[in-house]
């Protein structure tokens, strides 16, 4: 009696550590230097922007790539993630006026991919595609 409870037990436990095990295993995303780059679509544009790449230190405290611009001060809002996925919104003072943001990436490792829809006032909406990839640690 105590075999086919022992095993069923075993099994049980097997399982739950497994579980456990792939839950904590990773964090969102690899710590380091990312190299990120992002394509900006605007509605109404003749010519398409060409893509803007830079580097970011990124920390899972951190998660969010941040491309400052000179005269915006901008503010993080609702930064959530869900499983490997980060979504946030920004709202950014700019001489345009007041501009809203929506952004979410997905990470896949020593990658990610996401969207960034921005409203800027007088001009419509505007798409940024963002791609990442790790590139080594981060200088100190």
């Amino acid at each position: 009696m105590c075999k086919k409870k022992c095993f069923i037990l075993t099994i049980f436990m097997v399982i739950f550590f497994i579980f456990v095990s792939v839950s904590f295993a990773g964090s969102l995303l690899k710590e380091g230097l990312w190299e990120i780059t992002s394509k900006m679509e605007i509605p109404g544009m003749p010519v398409p922007m060409p893509p803007i790449t830079y580097r970011q230190c990124m920390t899972n405290q951190n998660p969010v790539p941040n491309q400052s611009q000179s005269g915006q001060e901008c503010s993080m809002q609702n930064v959530k993630t869900k499983g490997n996925t980060v979504s946030w919104d920004m709202i950014c003072d700019s001489q345009q006026g007041k501009m809203k943001s929506s952004g979410k990436i997905t990470y896949k490792g020593d990658r990610f991919n996401g969207v960034v829809m921005t409203d800027i006032p007088g001009q419509g909406q505007m798409k940024m595609t963002l791609t990442g990839r790790r590139i080594g640690k981060c200088n100190k």
